[in-house]
């Protein structure tokens, strides 16, 4: 529930993670410590109100919701939820891929035209297309895209492959994400740095002092190379399917990369793959840090830690254009 948060969170408001998971360390211009307001103790509801607009403001975002309950689970809400929301609609996915090729298509279309001072807007309008290949594969994932499970890992591997990513790798990976929700080390997404690991490493706090704000909209590469090719970060149970995903994935890399570059050369790998790509991960980077990162959400321990809380607490909702 925030406007520009991405604006926000500059790396002198960078989150560091404490020795005390109820109390967070903002580093502002006048350092401070912030009361996570999704903690188990809360002022009172008339301070709190006033509390949460207060720091609302102050992070740029539109509002901070009020603590869930402690006796709240899961299950309670989602049994608040309609029905409808569950119900998949075969019709909207399908445009979804339909508008998604489109575009794509008509952005490979405009930097094959694009003088090149038009170039970085054709590789951000490709970029953003290809965005869409991911939240297909995304809702394929999430066994949302289509009543057949079979055509959802086909659409979901085909979807990813022009991103790179090796789709079973990375539906294992985001499952966990969604039942570890800023758990402190067992969440997949992001993890903020450690207060005692920032304060004694010279060479870390410099890093990201001066490299985080740079480097953070492509941030989400070095997940990808670190999380998803790596056998040992995954079950046993699941070794078989991501090994599929890898074969596809290593597939296209070494039949479409080098008719790329045969067709169009290394400038035309660049120009056609590379650029767009390094858009998506602009868009990737981004939904990752802003959906369960703000200076107020906290990370907590495994004993610590509830999902309810964490799912619904620890969420940023974002308004996005329409467009």
């Amino acid at each position: 529930m925030y406007g520009n948060l991405s604006l926000h969170l500059t790396w002198n408001r960078l989150l560091v993670k404490g020795e005390n998971h109820k109390k967070w360390v903002v580093p502002m211009r006048r350092t401070r410590t912030v009361q996570a307001v999704a903690a188990p103790v809360a002022p009172s509801s008339a301070d709190s109100a006033e509390y949460r607009k207060q720091l609302a403001e102050s992070y740029g975002l539109r509002q901070i919701g009020e603590q869930l309950p402690d006796n709240i689970t899961l299950k309670d809400v989602i049994d608040t939820l309609p029905k409808t929301v569950f119900e998949i609609d075969d019709m909207k996915a399908w445009k979804s891929v339909l508008l998604s090729v489109t575009s794509y298509a008509f952005g490979l279309f405009m930097i094959s035209k694009a003088p090149w001072y038009l170039l970085p807007f054709a590789w951000a309008w490709t970029g953003t297309a290809v965005t869409g290949f991911f939240v297909i594969g995304h809702d394929c994932a999430h066994k949302s895209f289509s009543r057949n499970k079979l055509v959802e890992d086909i659409v979901g591997t085909l979807a990813f492959l022009p991103l790179i990513y090796p789709y079973e790798p990375w539906r294992f990976k985001h499952d966990r994400h969604h039942a570890k929700t800023n758990m402190l080390k067992e969440d997949t997404a992001w993890h903020p740095v450690w207060k005692a690991e920032f304060d004694s490493s010279p060479i870390l706090r410099k890093a990201i002092i001066f490299g985080y704000g740079p480097f953070r909209p492509w941030m989400s590469i070095g997940h990808w190379f670190l999380w998803h090719f790596d056998l040992k970060r995954f079950r046993s149970n699941e070794i078989q399917r991501v090994k599929i995903s890898l074969a596809c994935v290593f597939a296209f890399m070494v039949i479409g990369w080098p008719l790329i570059i045969y067709k169009a050369g290394i400038m035309g790998w660049i120009k056609f793959w590379l650029m767009p790509w390094l858009g998506y991960h602009f868009w990737m980077s981004t939904f990752t840090m802003v959906h369960h990162t703000a200076p107020h959400i906290p990370f907590k321990s495994s004993e610590e830690w509830n999902a309810a809380q964490a799912q619904l607490n620890g969420t940023v909702h974002c308004d996005y254009p329409s467009w």
